[in-house]
């Protein structure tokens, strides 16, 4: 197993792409603490871990407030003792021109994933430092790679997460802590598809829509959009020791749509 007796807190687990890393992880050795605002999209994660044999417990995070990751990481260290690898999805968008994104969604979209994600490692290096090893994997996106018009705030969010593997991938490698962003290109979840609180979507921006969904496949040389589980395993990659010399980088997993 890839991960035996490791210790992971993943972040919106009860999303589609958090929820695939959670029970891959499990399936692979790890005790998975399955983090999401919704504590009962958590629970559903975490209680198919468990019927599978694995270990987990949910919890109820706000990534963009300390108090709630202070609370979290003390469940978790109740609950195993320590912590080996943290991986950051939390995001947010809103899909509309520049000049039509308001402040507060500006905001919200850096604090969801930016800062959450900054929060994040501030609250777990500590753990990971005293076993002189751990992991950060921080989730970004094409706009990580190529950011275009629309959206300021998820290009200066994901582009931000670049800056920040990179700050923490050189503060921390003394430690034997490792930091990679892992990119994505289009991805077939609710994210882009269905129209939630955090990334609202109407008809002219899901790929429910036929024509928004064929763009977004001739956007993917390799021919299909990818899946969740296409995003987890190249996590489950770096979260291992078969990664063990990759810091710093940025990962991606597009089909080829950033060539």
């Amino acid at each position: 197993m890839k991960l035996k007796n490791k210790v992971a807190l993943i972040t919106a687990a009860g999303g589609a792409i958090g929820g695939s890393q959670a029970q891959l992880f499990a399936q692979e050795g790890a005790k998975v603490a399955v983090a999401d605002i919704d504590l009962s999209k958590a629970k559903v994660i975490s209680n198919q871990i468990l019927n599978n044999g694995g270990e987990s417990f949910p919890i109820k995070l706000d990534v963009k407030d300390s108090n709630s990751w202070q609370n979290a990481v003390k469940e978790i260290l109740t609950q195993y003792g320590t912590i080996n690898i943290l991986c950051n999805n939390a995001g947010a968008n809103f899909r509309v021109e520049f000049e039509e994104q308001s402040e507060s969604q500006f905001r919200e979209i850096i604090d969801v994933g930016l800062i959450g994600s900054f929060l994040g490692i501030k609250h777990t290096v500590p753990y990971m430092k005293k076993n002189s090893n751990g992991v950060i994997l921080n989730l970004g996106s094409l706009a990580s790679i190529r950011p275009q018009g629309g959206s300021p705030g998820y290009a200066s969010q994901k582009m931000g997460l670049v800056g920040l593997t990179r700050s923490a991938a050189s503060s921390f490698a003394k430690y034997d802590i490792r930091c990679v962003i892992i990119s994505p290109g289009h991805v077939d979840t609710p994210f882009i598809r269905g129209d939630n609180i955090y990334s609202p979507n109407g008809w002219e921006t899901s790929i429910e829509n036929p024509e928004n969904y064929s763009k977004r496949l001739n956007d993917t040389p390799l021919g299909r959009l990818q899946t969740a589980e296409d995003i987890a395993k190249t996590f489950l990659f770096v979260a291992s020791d078969d990664a063990s010399m990759i810091t710093g980088s940025m990962i991606t997993v597009d089909g080829g749509a950033a060539i």
